[in-house]
């Protein structure tokens, strides 16, 4: 068995990951339904190891969550933009409240500790420019220590994947 295709360092111990385990990783990334069989058919193994080794991945952590992709425009939330937040004080407990305060608002679909000029930048999606607004105004600048906002709005996506290996 090939070893060693990608190896990640984590906390305590480091997690090796060989062909069979990247190419069940892959599979998986651009159908989470596949059944076990269809994943053990596309990589010439039986069932069994490919059902130990999807278990053990999912409980090194290595697979987080499967998830549903949801097309944004067909539930409302065509309007998407990038949020470049900077905080006026760096506080821990300021940050964590700020971080406390991101994790209410259903707006805000990804969120990032960044370097740089700004302290966060943020992914959101409205309904439209008027929901954004709102969104802007009554909610996101409602947090008591936020110094700067600038908003940066999507016009196309090029390229959008969750793909990894």
């Amino acid at each position: 068995m090939a070893k060693s295709a990608i190896t990640e360092q984590t906390t305590n111990k480091q997690i090796v990951l060989d062909t069979k385990d990247i190419a069940i990783l892959k599979i998986l990334q651009q159908n989470a339904k596949a059944t076990v069989k269809e994943v053990a058919n596309k990589i010439h193994l039986s069932t069994t190891p490919v059902h130990e080794r999807i278990k053990r991945m999912e409980q090194q952590g290595v697979i987080k969550q499967y998830a549903t992709l949801v097309d944004f425009a067909k539930v409302k939330k065509s309007l998407m933009a990038f949020c470049y937040v900077s905080l006026k004080e760096h506080s821990k407990n300021a940050g964590t409240n700020f971080i406390k305060h991101i994790h209410t608002l259903t707006e805000v679909i990804e969120c990032y500790n960044i370097s740089g000029e700004f302290d966060f930048m943020l992914k959101v999606v409205a309904e439209n420019m008027d929901d954004y607004y709102n969104f802007h105004v009554n909610k996101l600048s409602q947090s008591e220590n936020i110094a700067n906002v600038q908003s940066v709005f999507v016009m196309g996506i090029i390229k959008q994947t969750h793909v990894v290996v």
